[in-house]
């Protein structure tokens, strides 16, 4: 995902793990899952519904957590340049975009041991499982494309040019696939049959789109750009409603069983938008979070929301000007949400 990795200066740090409450606001609880150790990066994570375990992007890892507790279950080795881990129904399969080897692997989630990997485009990020076709879409940042990939037999099927860097992406499941277009500020349309590009929908001028979602029963695409999202009529193309949103917003998830969307801030919250029907939505009070939180996931069974970050020091400044992150604080919030 965009401007994702949090450049991690650490040594000598042995990974360690610990877990801590605290009410961060009046409505919201949060558990701090500690998960420290050697990393240069983070970007996402999820929750398997198989399993019920919380995989987390770490550097050249991947952390396998107890989504309630936080104990660290595992880890899966050499998946250089993480950045997503999806999951596919009937297979006890994973499959790690590994960014920097331009390839997806794949991993056993009973034993966390690779067993293949699979070539792709350059820089392969966002990763899901499109239930329509039954393949996965990966994007491919570095060569503006989608790799498709027919999980049973772990082969590149397609690869379909999108004309941009393709952020993330979502379906419909009946038979169309979204995907934000980060560096032409659109939404390209993908025809789930043929594998084709049908349309390219303008953001009504929002920049950087990143995460994107999207609610099946109301036709509605929640795209979150710099400090705004951007709803669009999934069928049309056609502008609904935009609404500010945080700074730094790197990923966005819907509840459909709460018709929320919550879209996760690196400036240290969440913005929460009630979907009250298709045309009607309304912005509750934020949650706070910490600063660099700036993607997350869902947990459908649980409603729980996860955001990895890590601890800054607002004094010192990295190579890039940033402020410096402490040693040995990577770190995975979870927030207990309200009904």
């Amino acid at each position: 995902m965009k401007t994702k990795s949090f450049i991690i200066a650490s040594a000598f740090v042995c990974f360690s793990l610990n877990v801590s409450a605290q009410k961060m606001t009046s409505a919201n609880t949060i558990k701090t899952f500690k998960i420290g150790g050697n990393s240069d990066s983070w970007d996402y994570l999820t929750v398997n519904p198989t399993n019920n375990l919380l995989y987390v992007s770490h550097g050249t890892k991947v952390n396998v957590l107890n989504k309630t507790t936080g104990e660290n279950l595992g880890e899966i080795e050499g998946t250089t340049g993480v950045h997503g881990i999806a999951f596919t129904p009937n297979f006890t399969n994973g499959f790690i975009t590994c960014g920097k080897l331009n390839s997806v692997k794949v991993f056993d989630s009973k034993t966390n041991q690779v067993t293949a990997e699979i070539q792709v485009g350059q820089n392969p990020d966002a990763i899901f499982y499109e239930t329509f076709s039954k393949k996965l879409i990966v994007c491919n940042g570095k060569t503006n494309n989608i790799s498709v990939i027919e999980p049973e037999n772990n082969t590149v099927v397609h690869t379909i040019d999108v004309g941009g860097k393709p952020e993330t992406a979502v379906s419909n499941g009946k038979g169309k696939i979204f995907v934000n277009i980060e560096d032409k500020n659109e939404i390209v349309v993908i025809d789930a049959k043929s594998f084709t590009v049908i349309h390219h929908w303008n953001l009504d001028k929002e920049e950087g789109p990143s995460g994107l979602v999207i609610d099946t029963k109301t036709n509605r695409l929640f795209s979150t750009c710099d400090k705004m999202l951007v709803i669009l009529d999934s069928e049309t193309g056609k502008l609904i409603k935009k609404m500010p949103i945080g700074d730094g917003c790197d990923g966005a998830v819907f509840d459909d069983a709460t018709n929320t969307i919550y879209t996760s801030n690196g400036e240290g919250n969440i913005s929460v938008i009630q979907e009250k029907n298709a045309n009607q939505f309304v912005a509750l009070n934020n949650i706070t979070t910490k600063k660099g939180a700036r993607t997350i996931a869902l947990d459908n069974s649980t409603h729980d929301l996860y955001l990895p970050t890590a601890d800054f020091d607002d004094k010192e400044k990295d190579s890039r000007g940033r402020p410096k992150i402490k040693e040995g604080t990577f770190q995975v919030l979870a927030v207990k949400t309200t009904k």
